[in-house]
């Protein structure tokens, strides 16, 4: 069972005037060693951040001694990774040629009609639907989310109604938006 080893009095603040507690989480694991993390609680009530495992150790005492050694220097560049998750590298979709030829000869600057303006796109959909992959956990639902970019988040969030008035999805940062779709989802499906 995991627990909070320290609570660290530092408030975070970010540009967007979010201000996170950060505090150091571990549990032990099957091997008997333990594992720690962080975890960001923000001080308007939405969803708490939590960083990858931070450090193994040898045991609790290893990992509260770990935990006191952190600096606030060390806090905000851990709230910063986890704000900011590696880039992934997401192959291009396919979008398909306009024109089944190359242009007639004589005809490169020539006016072309409306029709042929009007490349055959996809349409803008949602890439997922977060409902069904919420199912197989919230983990897997944002690491689904972090590979989309910021259009395609908003698309989600308009075709699945999580809209809040609360809310101006707008000033969230990407890591935000993702957080707040997970939450968004969780609570729909806990009504």
């Amino acid at each position: 069972m995991a627990r909070v080893v320290a609570v660290f009095d530092h408030p975070l603040k970010l540009t967007s005037g979010r201000i996170y507690t950060a505090q150091a989480c571990g549990r032990q694991r099957d091997d008997g060693r333990w594992e720690g993390w962080l975890e960001f609680v923000p001080d308007d009530m939405s969803l708490v951040l939590r960083t990858q495992r931070e450090t193994t150790q040898r045991n609790l005492a290893d990992l509260e001694y770990w935990a006191s050694g952190l600096t606030p220097v060390y806090l905000e560049g851990a709230l910063d990774r986890t704000l900011t998750p590696a880039p992934v590298v997401v192959d291009p979709p396919e979008i398909p040629a306009v024109y089944d030829e190359p242009a007639a000869r004589g005809t490169v600057g020539a006016p072309i009609t409306s029709a042929e303006t009007e490349p055959m796109l996809p349409e803008t959909q949602p890439v997922l639907d977060p409902f069904s992959v919420y199912a197989h956990g919230e983990e897997e639902l944002a690491r689904q989310l972090a590979t989309l970019s910021r259009h395609q988040l908003r698309a989600i969030v308009l075709v699945s109604n999580l809209e809040s008035s609360l809310v101006d999805l707008d000033t969230l940062t990407v890591p935000e938006l993702i957080a707040w779709i997970v939450g968004a989802v969780r609570e729909r499906l806990a009504a």
